[in-house]
């Protein structure tokens, strides 16, 4: 397959913290995180400017701190600290396999990674880098799907494409209800009128106004990422 066959040729990918973690309970499982990178690399090699937003959700959520008494400001802020770290362990997987990738956070912290440049990080994508989007918009209150839907705006992706552990976007949760129907496409205003939790509704609606096409796919289908940019129909799409 050669360059002018895929697709999509700039994406943004959403991770979740939580899928980082394997069958484990907390942090990052090696296994996940290796073959989470591979993929990645196989469709860099195949041409492919990618974005990646990882959550933070596998060390700390700050909603749920929220929910627990903690002050929400503090709480957000603890989880954009989360985000950073799954990025620089995503980096020195990625390095590590040969991939280069660069994290940029919405929080300055100098000696940690650069902060968020928008033409800087259009450079690195087009020269082949990996450009990691830490720390969430920098501002409490946001989710990192919202952070996820914001960056890939701006980069001008083809796509967004958020990772889940199930195949698509369900009328029910289809681990809970076997009759649960999975759509192929919808439309934003499905998702946000029918409460499907594909992500937060400000997510959708970044995506809405600007026509970000999402996609929705289960990581853990091994190869789906190629998959998708070749053109294959993976998942649900949203648009």
């Amino acid at each position: 397959m050669s360059e002018n066959e895929l697709t999509y040729k700039r994406l943004l990918l959403k991770l979740s913290g939580e899928a980082l973690m394997g069958s484990g309970d907390y942090g990052i499982d090696n296994a996940v995180i290796e073959r989470v990178a591979g993929e990645i690399r196989d469709i860099v090699k195949r041409g492919v400017e990618v974005g990646l937003v990882i959550g933070g959700g596998n060390i700390f959520r700050g909603i749920s701190l929220s929910a627990s008494g903690m002050q929400r400001s503090n709480a957000d802020y603890m989880g954009m600290l989360a985000t950073v770290m799954n990025a620089l362990a995503m980096q020195d997987t990625l390095e590590r396999i040969g991939v280069p990738a660069k994290v940029m956070s919405a929080i300055p912290m100098a000696p940690v990674c650069e902060a968020f440049d928008r033409r800087k990080a259009l450079a690195a994508m087009q020269a082949g880098e990996v450009v990691l989007f830490a720390a969430g918009t920098g501002n409490p209150y946001f989710t990192t799907d919202s952070a996820a839907s914001l960056r890939a705006i701006e980069i001008g992706a083809d796509i967004m494409l958020k990772a889940t552990k199930v195949d698509g976007v369900y009328s029910d949760d289809p681990m809970k209800n076997p009759d649960a129907e999975r759509y192929e496409t919808l439309s934003y205003d499905e998702v946000v009128e029918r409460k499907l939790g594909v992500m937060d509704t400000t997510a959708v609606v970044l995506c809405r106004d600007q026509q970000m096409p999402l996609g929705v796919f289960d990581i853990n289908n091994e190869g789906a990422l190629m998959k998708i940019v070749s053109g294959e129909r993976i998942g649900t799409i949203v648009q």
